[in-house]
């Protein structure tokens, strides 16, 4: 039961590779009916929960009721879907969101629901760390502004250079994952090699600096709470 559990989840969580927008497109006939198909499997193995559980403590189990919603939620889209399929309305599917759900809320699932507790702990005690990350990055961002905003420089393609501030924000969040580098601060150092100090200070600044403590602080405090986890009752 385990095995046939996991293997409905996997194919259920797989269809987005087949469903429009897709990478291997396959008729939505096909798609609709493996999807019923899954859910009438997570439909069996939440009955089969119901009968060898008792009715108070089935319905007390909030991975009982998520696993009934998300089954009824993406019924309800795929029905919705088909028909406006038939008059030829363009429209998406909202419920795909929901179908990690099943893999983490199926009993089978302990581990899985371990490290996503973990997780869930471990976001309010990075906050301040990611707040003030962005604090810099907002900074820098301005300061680059001001700095080129008015000189008039052009990129290699001919489009205009750190004029716009939320454009100025995307590149130096990129260039904090060093993909755009060097060519964010090319238009800038040709203009002047000094302004290349800008971009050094950022790059120690926010990659070497900030990027290795939110990535200590996340380690951290994520083995802290998997270990209070696993001394625990987790379940």
């Amino acid at each position: 039961m385990r095995t046939a559990t996991y293997f409905f989840i996997f194919l259920n969580l797989s269809l987005a590779l087949f469903e429009e927008p897709a990478v291997y497109p396959l008729p939505f006939l096909a798609t609709s009916v493996l999807e019923v198909l899954c859910l009438l499997v997570f439909l069996g193995r939440l009955t089969h929960f119901a009968k060898v559980t008792l009715h108070n403590v089935f319905w007390k189990d909030t991975k009982n009721i998520c696993i009934m919603v998300a089954i009824l939620l993406s019924l309800t889209d795929l029905a919705i879907y088909g028909v406006l399929r038939l008059y030829d309305v363009r429209s998406i599917r909202w419920s795909r969101i929901v179908r990690p759900i099943f893999l983490i809320n199926f009993a089978e699932s302990r581990q899985i629901r371990r490290a996503f507790r973990s997780i869930r702990n471990t976001l309010p005690e990075i906050t301040y760390v990611f707040l003030l990350f962005m604090f810099s990055l907002l900074m820098f961002s301005l300061m680059a502004l001001k700095l080129f905003g008015e000189r008039n420089l052009q990129t290699a393609e001919g489009l205009p250079y750190f004029r716009n501030y939320l454009e100025i924000v995307f590149d130096l969040y990129v260039l904090v994952t060093t993909a755009n580098s060097p060519d964010v601060m090319m238009p800038a150092f040709d203009f002047s090699s000094w302004y290349a100090l800008f971009f050094i200070a950022f790059v120690i600044i926010n990659t070497y600096i900030f990027m290795s403590l939110f990535l200590a602080v996340v380690y951290n405090n994520y083995k802290k709470h998997l270990k209070v986890m696993r001394g625990g009752a987790c379940d």
